[in-house]
């Protein structure tokens, strides 16, 4: 019996996709299936990045797809198709940027801005366009991190470029004083700053921006979360119970505000000893699956207390741009891949297709 086209779905339908969570037919990936005698071409369209992902995805359909006629020759068009998701309700997009995620960690000191840097990369190696915010006015570490010191330029005097390093676009208020100049402001000024860091850098064509929030729940955090339309949240924790306090605190604040929190991350899971392979976990374990069940998030994924990612940070070179093939560059890109597929099946911002009402008096 040929093989049909409906044959070719349910299979395809069959297989749940990691990253997604669903298959490919639920998510309406599955965009044309065309049979032509012994020829079959598919076209998938994801709404995440894929260009390292594709390869692995041909490979998984052909080995689903070939049993139902081993005669066929396959061809495949796997691509990405990012847009704007919803926003919390009256926060104002920014019109070069589809997607925001925030990263919060509701306590300082367990890798927040470590992760941020490398999943940006991770996200930058998929194909997409990525920008970095550092909105901790009182500890700016991006620009260290990213190795992307320097002042921004201005073309008209009101405006920033922003910051381009490793072909991630980055704008912080460590770029604006020296690196040792405390700032010595009260809540509004520092949200005042954030928005104009924010709103008057000219970032060009960005799939990402993500925000680099500053640790903690307080007044700031919650103005920045209620005023930057902010597509979905990632809370970064360590195994501690003490981090996993604060961090339950930051995963309530979003909610409060109505941002969808996309999932945790435990950081520092792990130290494996550099000399016997000796595993210890010194932070405790579990903390982050457990967090995730209490709250029906996912567990996004667990990364290693690695010295090679401090020292790597601490000189402007984060790991997945140092270190591209090692293990721990690959859990940032398992990770980056889950955050952005997350983020793809939420529902699709459609402000722009409707036209701004203004009620003169005639």
């Amino acid at each position: 019996m040929p093989v049909t086209e409906e044959a070719v779905r349910t299979a395809i339908g069959s297989k749940i996709d990691p990253y997604l969570g669903t298959d490919l037919v639920s998510a309406d990936a599955v965009k044309s299936i065309k049979l032509d005698g012994d020829s079959l071409h598919i076209t998938i369209e994801l709404g995440f990045p894929v260009a390292r992902y594709a390869s692995e995805l041909e490979a998984s359909l052909r080995e689903t797809i070939a049993p139902l006629d081993p005669s066929l020759t396959l061809t495949f068009d796997i691509r990405a198709k990012i847009v704007a998701r919803a926003v919390q309700h009256g926060a104002k997009r920014l019109p070069a940027v589809r997607n925001i995620i925030a990263i919060a960690s509701g306590k300082g000191g367990v890798g927040k801005s470590t992760t941020t840097t490398n999943l940006a990369l991770a996200l930058r190696d998929e194909g997409a366009n990525v920008a970095i915010l550092d909105a901790d006015i009182y500890g700016p570490s991006q620009p260290r991190m990213l190795g992307a010191q320097g002042k921004p330029a201005s073309q008209d005097g009101k405006s920033m470029e922003p910051i381009v390093s490793y072909g991630i676009q980055s704008m912080s208020i460590g770029n604006l004083i020296e690196e040792d100049t405390p700032m010595i402001w009260r809540g509004p000024m520092v949200t005042g700053a954030l928005e104009q860091l924010l709103n008057d850098t000219n970032w060009k064509d960005v799939d990402y921006l993500i925000i680099d929030l500053p640790p903690g729940t307080g007044d700031i955090q919650l103005t920045l979360c209620q005023k930057i339309p902010v597509s979905g949240a990632v809370i970064v924790t360590t195994p501690q119970d003490i981090a996993l306090l604060d961090a339950r605190k930051a995963l309530k604040m979003f909610q409060k505000v109505d941002v969808p929190v996309l999932g945790v991350i435990e950081n520092m899971s792990v130290f494996i000893c550099t000399n016997c392979g000796h595993e210890d976990h010194i932070f405790g374990s579990g903390g982050g699956e457990s967090m995730a069940q209490q709250y029906g998030i996912d567990l996004l994924g667990s990364l290693p207390l690695d010295s090679k990612i401090r020292e790597g940070m601490d000189g402007g070179k984060p790991t997945v741009a140092l270190m591209p093939d090692s293990r721990t560059t690959q859990m940032y890109r398992e990770i980056a891949r889950r955050i952005a597929a997350k983020l793809a099946l939420r529902a699709k911002d459609y402000s722009a297709k409707f036209p701004n009402i203004v009620v003169q008096n005639t």
